[in-house]
């Protein structure tokens, strides 16, 4: 049984300084033997929004029929989801909140329906990346962002201490990252890290 990873590349803008920094971590994951990447970009995968409903709640499903019923069972199947984002207004950007805010039916299955989200003896050994990039140099320019991802994750049953960050700031121009001293290197370790830490857990 391998290893599956699961890639969502959040920003609006294709092959930006976020998405990158993916390529790089699943460039270092794609050598290695029995991993399986899937990479998803939000901006082709008609995510509508949330609309609040809150029939999730009593038919365990959303009701909105979009590309989210595909991705629905990805987030599922996946050992490892990594999701990417650039810092738009502080935080997350709009395709990213509309993925997270979607997250709703699982938490509706797990705090009100009290349904497992992934079966039992998968729980604790599913690992979370978040990468993000930003153009201002601000040390806190990241900080509203990770209590939104840690809410995405904890839904789909990742453990706060099993969420990694790769989260690069002062690139802003398109291509930016590119020209970081350490950005790809980080990148491919990360990367090599994460499935060196599921080949133990899943004993693959």
């Amino acid at each position: 049984m391998g290893i599956s990873v699961l890639a969502i590349s959040g920003s609006p803008r294709r092959h930006g300084n976020s998405e990158q920094l993916m390529d790089w971590v699943l460039s270092s994951m794609m050598n290695q033997p029995d991993v399986s990447v899937q990479k998803i970009t939000l901006v082709d995968a008609d995510i509508r929004p949330c609309r609040g409903c809150n029939a999730c709640e009593k038919l365990n499903r959303c009701v909105i029929r979009d590309g989210m019923d595909q991705l629905h069972d990805q987030i599922i199947k996946a050992d490892c989801i990594i999701v990417s984002s650039p810092i738009y207004c502080m935080s997350v950007c709009s395709q990213v909140k509309a993925l997270i805010d979607r997250a709703q039916v699982f938490r509706s299955r797990k705090y009100v329906l009290k349904l497992p989200v992934v079966p039992p003896e998968r729980k604790g050994k599913r690992l979370g990346l978040f990468i993000s990039s930003a153009g201002q140099d601000w040390s806190y320019v990241f900080d509203a962002a990770i209590p939104v991802i840690k809410c995405f994750f904890h839904v789909i049953e990742v453990r706060d201490s099993d969420i990694g960050y790769l989260m690069i700031n002062h690139v802003d121009e398109k291509g930016a990252v590119l020209n970081h001293p350490t950005a790809q290197k980080d990148a491919i370790q990360k990367g090599s890290e994460i499935i060196s830490v599921l080949r133990e857990r899943l004993s693959v």
